[in-house]
Order: C-alpha cells, then structure tokens, then sequence
C-alpha cells in the first residue's frame, strides 16, 4: 500500500513538475514574442522618422521662389532638389486610408506616399497609423498662410502589425523642423 502510495506521490510531483516547465517555456516563448514585436516597432519609427525628417529638411533647397505649394494636416508639398541631381523636384508627402492596406493584420495601418514629380515611391507601412503635419511661423504660433511658414512639426503614430496581449503595441514620435531655405 506504501509503495501505490509513494508511486502516486511521485506521479503528482512529477506532473507538477512538468507543468511549470511548461508555465515556464509558455512564458518565455510570449515574452519573446513581446520583446521582438515592439524592437521591430521601434525600429520602424526610427527608419520612418529618418526618412521623413530628411525630406523634411530639404524643403526648398536649391529653389528660389516659393517652396512649400501644399500645406495640410494630411499632406505637404514642396519644390526641392531632393535628390541632388540639380533639377528641383515637386515633392508631396501624405499617408493613404487603412482601407488601403487590407490583408495586414492590424486593420489601422497606412501606407506613407512620397511622391516625386508625379512618380510614387511609396514601400511598406512600417506600422504606420497616422501622419500629422503642423505649421507655424517665425515665432512659433500655429499658421496655415504658406507664405509665412517657417517650421514644419510632423507627428506619427505606429502599431506593431501583430496584437501582443490583445493589444496593439503603440509607439509616438514627433519633431520640428526648421528648413533653412524657406
């Protein structure tokens, strides 16, 4: 009776045992997932914010007249010779709709359009949720007149393509840019 008794002990610690290995292995593997999911999502803002920041900057270079010709929350576009060729391009900037983009995962993504005369360059969402462009003057008041914009903010949103834990992680970034030709 002792020996059912031991046997019986041992098979319950044993499926103890093998259930936290388990619990463990489980945990891990969703840990890693998290991890992995949000460095790619940071470092798709990162690749994104370059781009946009380069484009940015380069507002009006190489152009004499007026260089900003669109300026919305949605959109900017600007004469720029933005790929150093010595032609001044007409650059637009904007984002599509999520309707856009409907096999992904996360059905909040867009697509970020760069368009250089005409010619769309447009690649992956890299995460993208939402694009916003403000303007403001040489004293940093908010301004909608073209004439008088001297600093572009942009704004963006992503999410990571996958939900971690029934969410979407979430990542911001935001700068001010200056361009020194217009």
């Amino acid at each position: 009776m002792n020996t059912i008794l031991d046997l019986l002990g041992a098979v319950i610690i044993g499926g103890l045992v093998f259930l936290m290995i388990s619990n463990l292995n489980t945990y891990s593997s969703s840990t890693k997932f998290s991890s992995d999911s949000e460095l790619r999502l940071q470092q798709n803002a990162k690749t994104l914010a370059e781009i946009l920041e380069n484009d940015l900057r380069k507002i009006g270079y190489k152009n004499s007249g007026t260089s900003i010709l669109t300026a919305t929350p949605k959109k900017i576009s600007f004469l720029s010779d933005i790929d150093s060729t010595g032609i001044v391009d007409n650059v637009t900037l904007t984002v599509s709709d999520s309707t856009k983009l409907p096999n992904t995962p996360n059905p909040h993504d867009i697509i970020y359009y760069r368009i250089v005369n005409n010619d769309t360059l447009n690649g992956s969402s890299y995460g993208l949720t939402s694009l916003k462009f403000s303007y403001q003057n040489i004293y940093g008041y908010p301004t909608t007149n073209i004439d008088s914009i001297k600093y572009v903010k942009a704004e963006i949103w992503l999410q990571s393509p996958e939900k971690i834990d029934s969410t979407y992680a979430k990542t911001y970034w935001e700068v001010t840019i200056n361009p020194r030709n217009i």
